[in-house]
């Protein structure tokens, strides 16, 4: 599909399809975004024809959502990469993610943590062994760095949203949806407990998709002696097909704990979080047995 086989030249939505043309090359931003970045890969995963991604793959390098970078000269190889132009569909994808979640496969209720038993669990669940893809996130005392520590197990608590006193209001209706609240007990949690994890050769690291500011505000507030980082660009999210749901007009992550390896791999995950400081305890636990490969 070309961009003249619109009739509403004046509408994003229309000029959008128009480059995205179907769902299949939704599915390829997904697994790019999610780090399968090679043609064999992609149409393994996909179950796509070998001709219709190709041609998918070179609309999309056509119009600059994705760039090649070549891996091997003979014979010629590439991996493709999303471009700034790519990467500003992620929040597409997130707000796809979340529908799908809420308005199809569920009830339309809106909620920040989900059953154990449910279709959103099983997905977070199947994370385990699986690398986080690479990327940097701002911090919130400034630079950026990557969810994982380099070199060393790391806790990653993803949460839906803290706020420091005075520095911003909850966002309406925040204390009715279920699993919002609990951020600053959990953060302060992952605080006092911070040598513990140190000791047991782990770093902990917070993420939400808060603005740096915001969470420079919070962390500055509580104390906390590890670094929050910002996923307001929704990077790791659609990279990881993470849990979210819409509140005060953003979209945010629903609490759940990664156990990463030194390797940036998933060992074990939290999802749902019933007890955010009881799961901290637990992620400790986790970090001090390390009984992963």
């Amino acid at each position: 599909m070309k961009r003249t086989d619109l009739g509403d030249a004046d509408c994003g939505i229309a000029q959008a399809l128009g480059v995205l043309g179907d769902w299949w090359t939704v599915l390829i931003v997904r697994d790019i975004a999610g780090g399968t970045t090679r043609f064999d890969a992609l149409q393994r995963e996909l179950g796509v024809s070998r001709r219709a991604l190709t041609e998918r793959l070179g609309a999309l390098v056509e119009h600059g959502v994705l760039r090649r970078q070549p891996y091997s000269a003979h014979p010629p190889r590439y991996d493709y990469l999303l471009t700034a132009k790519g990467e500003g569909l992620l929040p597409v994808l997130v707000a796809l993610q979340g529908w799908g979640t809420r308005h199809v496969m569920g009830a339309g209720d809106l909620t920040a943590t989900a059953d154990a038993d449910s279709a959103e669990a099983r997905r977070v669940h199947q994370l385990v062994g699986r690398r986080v893809p690479t990327m940097t996130l701002a911090r919130h005392d400034g630079g950026e760095d990557a969810p994982a520590a380099a070199g060393k197990w790391t806790a990653l608590y993803l949460f839906p949203g803290a706020f420091a006193p005075g520095a911003q209001g909850l966002p309406p209706g925040w204390e009715d949806i279920p699993g919002a609240v609990g951020c600053t007990l959990e953060s302060r949690t992952y605080a006092d407990r911070h040598d513990l994890f140190r000791a047991a050769g782990a770093e902990v690291r917070g993420v939400s998709t808060q603005r740096p500011d915001q969470l420079r505000a919070f962390a500055e507030h509580a104390r906390l002696p590890y670094p929050l980082l910002s996923d307001q660009d929704g990077r790791l999210a659609a990279g990881l097909l993470l849990p979210t749901f819409r509140a005060g007009g953003v979209d945010r992550l629903k609490r759940l704990t990664l156990l990463l390896d030194p390797d940036a791999v998933v060992r074990a995950v939290q999802f749902p979080v019933a007890d955010p400081a009881g799961s901290v305890d637990e992620m400790l636990d986790l970090v001090a047995r390390q009984r992963f490969p």
